[in-house]
């Protein structure tokens, strides 16, 4: 089949466009390569999907971009679309709230509307746990009330939920929204924190840490988050939303010492007030996902963090990168 994975040079996307060549199936990568972390992380894992020798075709552009959208379904009949691209991340949503509108909500409207314009049926979103806010009740199930988003972020993946649905009910299309929690190993985003902590701690800097410690994520290896977005392209579903978590929350203070082990360094850490949006537990509930996609998270944290320190520590990775300069 032809597929079209946006953000398809990211971390997520680029595993996803890995284990779609690995199946045999033909893919198509959109991606603007902006600015929010260094682009030549992007083009690097660009070259490693490239080096598969595979049908593959990448497309530098911007889902917001109606035209460039529009243009790319005009040139290819795809059979299914993985919509991965977005502006990510709580705290800088907060001081960009417009864009995260404008990259988020209208690029998941052009999308949707390209699709359905070439007869494209099938299309996969990614949504993201920071739509559950502040839920009292853990684990979060996806029938739990969501009206109370505490981000821009939030609010913007929300609103890509609900246009999904429109598009279903009026259209007939195939959506699935996949609210993804703590996604880590592999290509990570620098930005995220168990990037970050690790390349600080290398570099002998502090770590900034927020709260007392005590706050908790569901942290989810990259491996396991690709097997569940591979079960939903093999499935039919109407509308549906799914959870894609680890199910196993790991304290803040646990997650550093697990970094300090693997790493064979001590953190220096700075203590910070609690940021605004940030929520304090996250705790996907899976019994949905396992019972219709079959999804059950295979890697935990003590074995996913030495695999992302063993992928952190290769020199290549590293001089692209330049980790060993200071933040």
């Amino acid at each position: 089949m032809n597929f079209l994975v946006t953000g398809g040079a990211g971390f997520i996307g680029s595993h996803v466009c890995e284990r779609l060549l690995a199946a045999g199936h033909a893919v198509w990568a959109l991606d603007d390569l902006n600015g929010f972390y260094d682009p030549a992380l992007k083009r690097r894992n660009l070259a490693q999907i490239q080096a598969w020798q595979k049908p593959f075709v990448f497309t530098q552009g911007d889902v917001a971009d109606r035209p460039c959208v529009e243009r790319l379904f005009r040139q290819v009949q795809f059979d299914q679309v993985i919509h991965l691209a977005a502006r990510a991340g709580v705290r800088p949503s907060l001081e960009e709230p417009a864009l995260y509108q404008r990259v988020n909500v209208e690029g998941t409207a052009n999308l949707l509307e390209a699709a359905r314009a070439r007869g494209v049926t099938k299309i996969t979103l990614a949504s993201s746990y920071s739509v559950y806010g502040i839920n009292s009740k853990i684990p979060f199930v996806e029938s739990d009330p969501v009206f109370c988003p505490i981000s821009p972020y939030a609010a913007s993946k929300l609103a890509c939920e609900a246009l999904g649905h429109v598009y279903h009910h009026v259209y007939g299309m195939d959506v699935v929204m996949l609210r993804f929690f703590t996604v880590y190993g592999p290509r990570q985003r620098p930005d995220l924190a168990i990037h970050k902590f690790a390349r600080r701690i290398v570099a002998g800097q502090p770590i900034q840490v927020f709260g007392d410690g005590s706050s908790a994520r569901d942290y989810t290896y990259i491996t396991d988050i690709v097997d569940g977005i591979m079960a939903c392209v093999r499935q039919t579903f109407g509308y549906e939303i799914f959870n894609l978590g680890g199910s196993n929350p790991t304290k803040l203070s646990r997650l550093v010492e697990l970094l300090e082990a693997a790493l064979g360094k001590r953190a220096l850490v700075e203590r910070k007030p609690d940021q605004p949006g940030d929520v304090p537990r996250t705790w996907a509930d899976l019994a949905k996902s396992g019972r219709r996609l079959g999804y059950a998270p295979k890697v935990r944290m003590e074995e996913g963090l030495p695999l992302f320190v063993d992928w952190f520590r290769n020199a290549a990775w590293q001089a692209v990168a330049g980790v060993d300069k200071a933040d």
